[in-house]
Formats: C-alpha cells, structure tokens, sequence
C-alpha cells in the first residue's frame, strides 16, 4: 500500500516500481508459456489448484462463504460493447465480460489472455496463438475470427466508434484508408491464418503494439448474436462474452450484475461467484452506503482522506494512477482562438491549493500534460512551471491585457464538468481564483456523464473538464490527443509542427527528443490546461483481497479478487 508522503515518493517510483511493462508469462520468441495465473495468486504461480474446503488454494486464508464484490460507479458506463465503450468505468464491466489476447496482471505485466504466445517479426509482423479451450458464454469456441470481426467493426465508419482512432494509433495496416472511407474494413492489416493462430500485419514497427491489446477496443466479439440482435446485443440475457462473468441484471444508472460464467476457460481459478456496480452519483452519500456495508468499495470524497486513513488505516488507499486531470480550451471559439488567453487561464490556477487543500489525496501539480510515472518519460523543465505562483499570476494579468481583457473588458465565460462533488469542488476553486486574480466570470455548468461526453465531443463549450487514463503505459498515450486528427482532441487543436514532431516519433526507435518538443509547443500554445496528475484514493474494505495496487495503469479484473471471511 502507497501512502501520500513526501513528494520524492513519486521520483522513486518512476525510477523503481515503474520500468516499463515486462513480459509475464508471453513470449516474443514464440516459445511455450504457461496458462493464466490462478485468481489471486500472489506470487504469480501459472499452477491450476483447486480450493482445499473453502480456503484459498494458495494463500490458505478462509475464504468468506459468499463470494460477491459490490463497488460504487459514479456514472453509467458509455456502453458495454467492446468496441463502443470509452470510459474508465465500462472498460473495467468489459474486461469481466470479455477476455482480450493479453491480459495484466497485478503489477501491470502482460500475461497471456486468449492468446497462449506470440512472436514478432521486427515489430511489424505479430502473431498470436490462441488457446483451444476458451470459449463464449454460449459454449461456442473463440476462434481468430472472432478477433478480425472485431477489429474490422472497430474501424468501420458506419458503427462510428468513438475509440476508431486507437485502431489508428496500432498502426494497423491500411486503417487510414478505411478510416477515409477508401477501402473496406475487411483490407485491414489482420487475418485468421487458421482457428488459433491471429495475424496482424502494421504500417511500421510498434514495439509496444503488445501492450495495445490489452485495451476493450481490441477484445472479440460475437458476430452472431450482434447479426440477430443488433444494438440490442448488449442486453441482459442476449450478450455473450468469453470473460470471467456473464451480464444478468443492467438497470440503466441504478445498477450493474455479473455473475460466473461456467463456460470461461479458467473458470476453476475464479473465486468470486458475482460482481455488483451500483451508480452512485453522490461522493458523500456512496461513502454512507460503504459505512453501512452496502459497498466493498468506494471513492473517498474529495478532502476527507486524512480523515479516513486515521480512522481506517486498513481500508483508506492512495496509490499512483497513470492518469491526468486537465481543462480543455474550444480553439474555435472566441477568445480561445488566441493562446495568450489560454495560457492566462492556466497561469492563474495555483495548482498546489486544488491537490494540497481541496483533493488532499496525494495528487500531485501538473505543469506538463504526460504524467511523470509514465515509462520511459523524463518530464521536461517548462519555464512556466518553474515560476512561483505570483510570478505566474503576474504574467497571467499581463497576457489578458495584450488579449484585450481587463477591470474595463472583463472576459465572461463557461466552465463545463461531468456531475461529481470532486470535480464541482475543483471548478469552484479555479474559478474563484479566475475572478479574484483576473476578473474573469466563469459560470459553473455541470452535466451527467453521458451528456457531458456528447457536448464535449460536438464542441458545444467554452471550457471543460478533461481526464485522460493510459491505455498503455508509454508517452504517445497522452501526447497523441492533441494530434490534429485525434478524436479526443476536443480542444480542435490544430498544430501542423505538433503533428509532424508526433509522426516522426512513431518512426523513431528513442522518440523522447520529440515528447520534449511535443511538450513545449503544449506549454506554449496551451490547447489544454494540465491541472495534476492523479492518484487512485479508495476505501476497499479489509476482507477484499487480490487489488491490483501496484498496477498505474489500474487494470482490474474481478476473476482476481476474493473476499476472506471475517
């Protein structure tokens, strides 16, 4: 467990815990690996043991006799089809329901999943070789056509996936074309060579293209059943998985049930019978529900965790997450068009008040938009983030003047955020210091998540709130949103320097030259406010074993948790 100490906590951990992903259980050579882990095993033993009685079969601990794991969502997930869900939330409900090519383990590693092994060809060929015993919820096997299928649907315009650009940034073969409407989905750089063996073809050498599949945008689906039952596919007794657990109950932002599926290749090494999400909106009132044994799981509301680790030591965590939490300026709208407004605004935040006074969760400032334990990334010295607060804040009123505003002009505008007492608490805060420093009116707007995603993505706001999550541990994964065709770059940032800089690190076997580059046209043209860097702050109560802590990337399947009895 990772406590908030002082802040060379964070250096030590990008030097140390966080190396880079390594390779557990997978091979790039090709030879034989091991199968999957068993859940909750804590010395990564590929050994299949049954449960002795109802005890673990590893550690030994007495297992509680009902296995249910109930944790608070603050939003209804985007969506629960694979290829559709763009959310941090419903990738989690994603991984239970589906079983990708590779799967990590609790320190993040990659382990097999579907895929028993690999090999690579100059990082530009790869070919997986699937298991023979997986299958779907419906008993039907998983085959490597069940991956092209999912995959092509992926970047096909007419399903419009939100995540289509992810399927660019794999370098797939020929995925801009199909993209651009000029050839079909089925040109795409993957083939079933046979049942068990998946091809993937590239543009150009990725050598991380592995890490990239672990992500739901890549998991199989069932051709099928999506046929017979359309957009209806996902529904509650219709939706086949090949994950852990099947779909039983889905109350639309009330609550979210999967149980066991029997038919799941290692179903003997999954200890928890059923998985709960209830959608909570309400911080306070989910950690009511947690006090009350309602909840396995919460988030601490926003101030209140040194309260709660010493209260509850054993169940107050705080742990690094691979995330951050920035404001997006709308480029095409006045006065944003000009980047000294920009940078004003972001200058004026005193970002040590919103982690050190309103979060007190060991966030950490953000003076760069990549997170500082991201692997193989060495932030960059940007000149404004090595300015005292009152050196920023001077600079700020000095920049809104050239742009024309001041105590005669003042600028009036709009703060947008998803619905969290977290994220209002932030909004007030910075936009309290927009007026007192610069006399800017920023009216507070907060919409539900769903919403929120569709105003954000059309363009319809002034400023507002972004988070961005790894989808794979390296630099490009939070550096290529800002890239002119990107399709979260709700800023509509529109660099022609950025995006050559970017294109060329895609090429490059140390591209770290240009992630510094990249940084400093961010710092200077200021698309997107970077405000800190996350930490993961929950309660998760002290019978639940098996979290994945050590992960940044907070990679969470269920099929790895178990609850000891009292």
């Amino acid at each position: 467990m990772i406590k908030p100490i002082a802040m060379d906590w964070r250096k030590t951990l990008a030097a140390t815990l966080i190396t880079g992903v390594t390779l557990a259980g997978c091979s790039q050579g090709g030879e034989d690996t091991a199968s999957q882990s068993p859940s909750g095993d804590p010395d990564g033993s590929t050994e299949s043991q049954e449960p002795a009685g109802n005890m673990h079969p590893v550690t030994g601990e007495a297992l509680a006799e009902e296995q249910v794991f109930t944790y608070r969502a603050l939003d209804e997930s985007s969506s629960l089809d694979p290829q559709l869900v763009e959310d941090v939330d419903g990738s989690y409900i994603a991984r239970d329901l589906f079983e990708g090519l590779l799967n990590a383990n609790k320190q993040g590693d990659l382990i097999p999943g579907v895929a028993q092994r690999y090999e690579t060809e100059n990082n530009q060929i790869w070919t997986f070789h699937l298991r023979d015993d997986a299958k779907w919820s419906d008993g039907q096997p998983v085959t490597a056509q069940d991956f092209v299928y999912a995959w092509q649907r992926a970047v096909d315009p007419e399903l419009a996936s939100p995540y289509s650009w992810y399927m660019n940034l794999m370098a797939l073969e020929n995925v801009d074309a199909i993209l651009d409407g000029e050839l079909p989905p089925s040109a795409l750089g993957v083939e079933a060579i046979d049942e068990t063996t998946l091809r993937v073809s590239l543009s150009r050498p990725l050598p991380y293209f592995a890490q990239m599949v672990v992500h739901a945008t890549t998991f199989p689906a069932p051709q099928w059943v999506i046929e017979e039952h359309g957009e209806d596919w996902t529904q509650p007794g219709t939706l086949v998985g090949n994950g852990a657990f099947v779909l039983t109950e889905h109350v639309i932002n009330e609550r979210l049930v999967r149980e066991r599926n029997e038919q799941y290749w290692n179903n003997e090494n999954n200890l928890m019978d059923r998985v709960v999400s209830l959608v909570i909106n309400d911080e306070n009132q989910a950690l009511n529900r947690y006090d009350a044994g309602e909840l396995d799981k919460t988030d601490v509301p926003a101030g209140q965790y040194p309260r709660l680790e010493s209260e509850y030591p054993d169940q107050a965590h705080v742990f690094p997450q691979l995330c951050n939490y920035y404001y997006i300026f709308n480029t095409n709208v006045e006065p944003f068009d000009d980047p000294r407004v920009r940078r004003a605004l972001s200058y004026a935040i005193d970002r040590n008040v919103v982690v050190n006074n309103v979060l007190q969760g060991g966030q950490y400032p953000a003076y760069t938009f990549t997170p500082t334990l991201t692997a193989g990334f060495t932030p960059p010295d940007v000149d404004w983030g090595e300015w005292t607060q009152s050196e920023r804040d001077a600079r700020a009123v000095e920049l809104l003047a050239e742009a024309g505003y001041g105590p005669d002009n003042p600028l009036e505008t709009s703060l947008l955020y998803n619905t969290d007492e977290a994220h209002r608490k932030v909004a007030i805060a910075v936009s309290n210091m927009w007026q007192e420093k610069l006399g800017v009116e920023a009216t507070l707007e907060n919409q539900e998540w769903t919403t929120f995603l569709t105003t954000r993505g059309e363009g319809d706001f002034d400023i507002a709130r972004g988070a961005w999550c790894g989808d794979f541990n390296e630099a490009s994964t939070f550096l290529d949103l800002m890239q002119s065709r990107s399709g979260y770059n709700d800023a509509h940032y529109n660099s022609g320097e950025y995006d050559r800089l970017l294109a060329e690190a895609q090429t490059q076997s140390d591209p770290s030259a240009n992630y510094t580059a990249m940084e400093g046209l961010i710092a200077t043209d200021m698309p997107n406010a970077p405000v800190y860097h996350y930490t993961e702050v929950i309660m998760l109560k002290p019978g639940v074993k098996g979290w994945p802590f050590d992960d940044i990337q907070q990679n969470i399947y269920s099929r790895n948790l178990y609850i000891v009895a009292d």
